[in-house]
């Protein structure tokens, strides 16, 4: 018999468009607003083409983890999929991982966040105490947010995503009526030739540096794979899932081809040359419009952090209601807040980028090395329920060989693909005028500590409350 706060609670869940929303959230943070040049400057005319075709493999790794959706319902994604398809063992190993790069993304995200909004406003963003400060006080802000129950957060995701699309959009629709009625515009094949100090910015276009392109700008679609993880505070999320995640793909990929397309042919070296952190507000001398821009920016950083604290701490809470870690990490205050499983993703969030004296570069090869793990895991899990082949009992959900079997497939070729053509040399080397000087042993060190010993430290630690 259902109580009426049975039905409330129900009513908190986030529906087909807050899940929408989220996955738009989620997708889009900073990245299309600050570096939309750097992708131009690499691809120059060919630019729409790369964001097209990495589009294209994020929606085919994104439908991959839309069938999984419809056949485990359970919060914390991979770790939900993979434990179902292969056990406890591989599920657990996953879950420690994905958990800690997502709590450890999270704070990457926040710092980004406070560099960049120190920035906007004339600051020192090298200064530690700055950065310390306004990092607390983020968090403290995304902590209230979250205090207030999951009804209040789903406004705030909304409300976040709602501004974020709406400056993206002002964006094109500014650059369409200036180009209508200045006949300012630039031939596609002229931003090949644009110079500085007497030198071409795009370089001579090659297969290699295509393909480079393309991964660049496949990374500001990356952020679906995180949305399911709280699925068990979604309505219906076998159905919602499969249809909005995909459909957030697309919404993203129109607005970034055509956020892209306006700079190209409105003010292209300016795209690729401004020294101003909200690059894409560079294209426009209107002081208001920069504004604008420019509130839109922080409020798509504010809201992926907002998203970022929604999603890791139910990855934790997923492998306590598992019976994997300890059931008192399940709690909830009354307002339906997981108040143990988010401090404790919050002081990691805090406490990892503190120790690295806010640089980032070895976290973040942590957390995408962790992301590739879960786009191969997770296509093969899907095969696994469409065979029948999995460990555990998954729901009975209509299969379709399309996207159980054709598509799974073609994301583990396209993330072998990523995989080969990552660049290694930037992450695990030290680079000095272009040229590798020496090994990162800070960033080996991290893989090592991610990958192995946490996951084995964890691993021993839970093994009695695992049996």
């Amino acid at each position: 018999m259902n109580t009426s706060k049975d039905t409330e609670r129900a009513n908190d869940k986030l529906g087909f468009w807050s899940i929408v929303l989220l996955a738009i959230n989620s997708i889009i943070g900073s990245g299309i607003f600050l570096t939309p040049g750097s992708v131009v400057s690499q691809a120059g005319s060919k630019s729409l083409v790369v964001y097209l075709i990495a589009a294209i493999f994020a929606t085919i790794l994104a439908i991959s983890f839309s069938a999984a959706a419809k056949y485990v319902t359970k919060s914390g994604a991979s770790y939900a999929y993979s434990k179902a398809a292969f056990g406890d063992n591989v599920g657990f190993y996953v879950g420690i991982l994905r958990y800690f790069s997502a709590s450890v993304a999270w704070g990457v995200m926040a710092v980004g966040v406070i560099k960049s909004t120190i920035s906007i406003f004339g600051g020192n963003p090298d200064s530690v105490m700055n950065v310390t400060i306004g990092f607390l006080v983020l968090m403290l802000l995304i902590t209230i947010i979250n205090l207030f129950g999951q009804k209040f957060v789903k406004f705030v995701m909304n409300i976040a995503t709602a501004g974020k699309l709406f400056a993206l959009v002002l964006i094109i629709v500014a650059g369409v009526v200036l180009l209508l009625t200045t006949g300012a515009s630039h031939n596609l094949a002229m931003v090949d030739q644009i110079t500085q100090n007497g030198h071409k910015i795009v370089p001579t276009l090659t297969t290699t540096g295509f393909v480079m392109a393309i991964v660049s700008a496949f990374y500001a679609f990356t952020g679906f794979e995180s949305v399911p993880s709280g699925s068990d505070d979604m309505q219906e999320p076998e159905k919602n899932l499969p249809r909005a995640i995909p459909l957030a793909i697309f919404v993203i990929a129109a607005i970034y081809i055509g956020v892209v397309a306006v700079g190209l042919v409105l003010n292209p070296k300016a795209l690729m040359t401004t020294k101003q952190v909200v690059a894409i507000s560079a294209i426009f001398d209107n002081e208001i419009l920069r504004d604008v821009i420019l509130v839109g920016a922080l409020v798509s950083m504010l809201g992926i952090n907002v998203a970022s604290s929604f999603n890791a701490p139910r990855i934790l809470e997923a492998m306590a209601r598992e019976k994997q870690l300890p059931s008192s990490l399940t709690k909830r205050t009354k307002n339906n807040f997981p108040i143990r499983t988010f401090f404790i993703s919050e002081a990691l969030a805090i406490l990892v980028p503190l120790a690295f004296q806010y640089n980032m570069v070895n976290l973040i090869t942590l957390s995408a090395m962790v992301r590739f793990l879960g786009f191969i895991i997770v296509p093969l899990a899907v095969i696994c329920f469409y065979f029948g082949k999995n460990k555990e009992q998954v729901l009975p959900a209509p299969k379709n060989v399309w996207t159980d079997i054709v598509i799974p497939i073609l994301s583990i070729i396209v993330v072998i693909f990523l995989l080969v053509k990552y660049n290694w040399q930037a992450q695990f080397g030290i680079i000095k005028n272009g040229q590798v000087v020496g090994v990162n042993w800070y960033a080996i060190l991290m893989m090592v500590f991610g990958f192995i010993i946490l996951p084995l430290l964890m691993f021993l630690f839970t093994k009695k409350k695992r049996k």
